[in-house]
């Protein structure tokens, strides 16, 4: 299960473990113009963990879930 919201400055998505036990914490994804943020509560240390990805790495990210095992670089169009 996941959520969209709208925000003034970002768009946020939240995914729910809604599957089998042991269910993982929700993950919020936020979504700004320059960075995308990803960000889970850990019940061991009871603290946010928060990852930011620039627009760069975020396009990597989708690219690499459909590539097989490798090295890539994405150089610009000439």
């Amino acid at each position: 299960m996941f959520t969209i919201e709208h925000e003034f400055d970002a768009t946020a998505v939240t995914l729910v473990d809604d599957d089998q036990a042991p269910l993982q914490e929700d993950v919020i994804i936020n979504a700004f113009a320059s960075v995308v943020t990803v960000e889970q509560y850990d019940e061991r240390t009871r603290k946010v963990h928060k990852i930011t990805l620039s627009m760069a790495q975020l396009h990597d990210l989708q690219a690499a879930l459909d590539l097989p095992e490798g090295s890539y670089r994405f150089e610009a169009p000439k």
